[in-house]
């Protein structure tokens, strides 16, 4: 077993490196669509379609941390089979953005939009081991 110095040794940088990881894994927790599916599914365009709805409400009446909740949820669970064949068939039918706000709210509030799961995983990022993270360029 290699002592603290003999890492150091090895790996000068460690803790920059270290940083320069959890900076990435950060960004990279923060960009949607890989948990979203293709672009063409539904969750995909439900989730960019009240995102911009809701952008485009900010500062107003309409507004609501219910819509917040919701598209927050869209995000982070997968959709139950129900839902999806609804916001499907309303999306072909070219439901307005209003109209698909209500839909999900009215799904969510039923507890048919999103599959829940018991244990949600913790929102932090957490480095669990980086003993063997070296730079392998100058």
């Amino acid at each position: 077993m290699r002592t603290a110095q003999e890492y150091d040794a090895l790996a000068p940088n460690h803790h920059h490196l270290v940083g320069k990881a959890a900076k990435h894994i950060a960004r990279e927790e923060k960009q949607p669509g890989g948990q979203l599916g293709r672009p063409s599914g539904a969750r995909f365009r439900v989730y960019e379609r009240l995102k911009n709805y809701a952008q485009n409400l900010k500062d107003t009446l309409f507004h609501t941390d219910d819509l917040k909740k919701a598209i927050d949820e869209i995000y982070r669970c997968p959709l139950q089979t129900n839902a999806i064949d609804s916001l499907t068939r309303q999306l072909r039918s070219d439901i307005s953005d209003e109209n698909l706000a209500r839909l999900v709210l009215s799904l969510r509030e039923e507890n048919r939009l999103g599959i829940m799961h018991k244990e949600q995983p913790s929102q932090n990022t957490q480095i669990i081991c980086s003993l063997s993270l070296i730079s392998t360029h100058p």
